[in-house]
């Protein structure tokens, strides 16, 4: 699969009409660093107005107390959630103190040398809080603090029951057929899974946004980057920088071989990883020298969300469920597309271009067959991902699959021409040109590597001196659009409640907890 499609690859059942599309749910995570207005990291508390990082199901913190992250719940149009997640970003930036702003890229700029002044997201008293916190400080001290400083974006996507039922209706292996709903719906999303981790390079390519980073992000560390500017280091055909050994990995989850190829088989794999004590991290040891924990465990994954991947099976849970008992018990219910930079651009790190681009694509994922990924194509994948990370923008750039070569645009164009079907259906779906012009926007960045938003962030910091230059330029653009979003007196007054309530869920969990933290910790060890 991922070899250039001849024009007449047929995607698309014959029977599948845009009916069955109804019912998609769609929803974005946008992280985004709050930054002084001398351009370093903040170092102030969570605004109060803002209400609780540990209760608000829309306003939150992410790795650093500075690190914001806006949740949407899921939307039945993208319109809609575009909306939904503008009106945060403005509820956020109206209640930031001190002058600061929103950093609008993926990459930090101006961390300080010391990684103590990263800090760590504070949830207050309760065992929970203090459990996200200490799951925070076991992640720099693994990792260190610098990486956990990157934004990304992070695109929820479902698709509705009736599809899933037509799709198994028209099975011809009988195992498939009589498979219960909640199995079939899992077995199909895993198979999007697959697809999508082979077209990975695709999103990095069309959408990636990391072509360069701050040279303090660097600090320390051996690199092969080139000056850009005094401050600013690049690669002069990269893409994605985020997205590659610089930015997120986790060297101890490599040898784990959890697997998409099917729910249990993943299941089983997580499950190994959060029980199963890894020597590196066993050396660092688990209290200070005053007896504080450093970390919750010494596992290669101290607990499920540690482990980083580009999408991610997800399934919402219930009061006490991990996300692995969650799925285990439900099945998949969505997915959660995590290969996507922040778009430096856009006041909401997305816009209906990535947004329509990213719902085709995974529709693609989810109709095209999607054999078993094993070790051979997975190591395959990697190599690819690196040279589109690395040089994806380069004229002699490839993407291997199989035995067989292809120039990154061929491989690209391909894919596309093939989405175009998937493209009608959903633009009939919504009663939209939406799709149509987002994918109208992927084609002409595949025609002209120009237009691809690394080409325009390399020029723009070139232009603007250096990455700090550029970022707090989008800031200030960015805080006025924010401060032109009409915000109701519903919409005002709904967040207000929401910070009140959040505040009030988080001082009732430190009033209720029951036990020690060193017992509710025991239980983790």
């Amino acid at each position: 699969m991922g070899q250039p499609a001849s024009k007449s690859t047929a995607v698309l059942p014959t029977w599948v009409n845009s009916s069955l599309l109804q019912g998609m749910l769609r929803g974005i995570e946008r992280e985004s660093l709050r930054m002084q207005s001398d351009g370093f990291l903040s170092q102030a508390d969570h605004p109060q107005a803002l209400g609780s990082a540990l209760t608000h199901p829309h306003i939150t913190t992410d790795y650093s107390e500075a690190l914001l992250e806006f949740i949407t719940p899921p939307q039945p149009s993208i319109t809609e959630a575009l909306h939904y997640l503008k009106d945060i970003h403005s509820v956020a930036h109206r209640h930031l103190e001190h002058g600061e702003k929103l950093w609008p890229l993926s990459m930090p700029c101006m961390l300080d040398d010391n990684d103590d002044k990263i800090r760590l997201a504070q949830y207050g008293s309760s065992n929970i809080g203090k459990f996200k916190t200490l799951y925070r400080h076991g992640l720099g001290v693994r990792y260190g603090r610098r990486m956990q400083t990157i934004s990304g974006l992070h695109y929820n996507l479902s698709f509705p029951d009736q599809l899933f039922e037509q799709l198994q209706q028209h099975e011809t292996d009988e195992a498939l057929k009589v498979l219960s709903a909640q199995d079939y719906r899992s077995h199909r999303y895993f198979g999007l899974i697959r697809n999508f981790i082979r077209l990975t390079p695709l999103v990095m390519f069309l959408v990636g946004a990391s072509p360069s980073v701050c040279q303090c992000f660097m600090t320390g560390r051996e690199h092969h980057l080139l000056p850009l500017l005094r401050g600013t280091l690049y690669l002069p055909y990269a893409t994605a920088l985020r997205m590659g050994r610089f930015g997120y990995q986790n060297s101890a989850q490599k040898q784990l071989g959890i697997h998409y190829n099917n729910i249990d088989g993943y299941l089983e794999g997580l499950q190994k990883a959060v029980k199963t004590a890894y020597a590196p991290f066993s050396r660092l040891g688990l209290n200070d020298a005053q007896g504080e924990p450093i970390q919750i465990n010494d596992h290669v994954l101290q607990i499920e969300n540690e482990y980083y991947s580009l999408v991610r099976p997800k399934q919402v849970p219930q009061a006490g469920e991990t996300p692995s008992q969650a799925l285990s018990n439900r099945g998949v219910g969505y997915v959660e597309l995590r290969a996507v930079d922040v778009n430096p651009y856009s006041p909401i790190g997305i816009n209906e271009d990535t947004a329509g681009f990213l719902e085709v694509l995974a529709l693609y994922c989810l109709l095209l067959d999607s054999p078993d990924l094993l070790a051979e194509e997975q190591d395959q994948i990697e190599k690819n991902q690196a040279e589109v990370v690395n040089r994806g923008r380069a004229p002699n750039a490839a993407i291997t699959v199989g035995e067989q070569s292809f120039p990154i645009e061929a491989w690209s164009q391909s894919h596309l021409e093939a989405m175009q079907e998937l493209v009608v259906l959903l633009d009939q779906c919504y009663d939209t040109t939406l799709y149509s012009k987002a994918m109208t926007v992927m084609q002409q960045r595949v025609a002209e590597v120009d237009d691809t938003l690394s080409a325009q962030m390399i020029e723009d910091t070139l232009e603007a001196g250096g990455t700090w230059g550029f970022g707090s330029q989008m800031a200030a653009q960015h805080a006025s659009s924010y401060e032109r979003h009409q915000l109701s007196a519903e919409t005002w007054a709904y967040f207000d409640d929401l910070a009140t309530q959040s505040l009030q869920q988080q001082q009732q969990l430190e009033q209720d907890s029951q036990l020690s933290f060193e017992q509710y910790l025991a239980q983790f060890r």
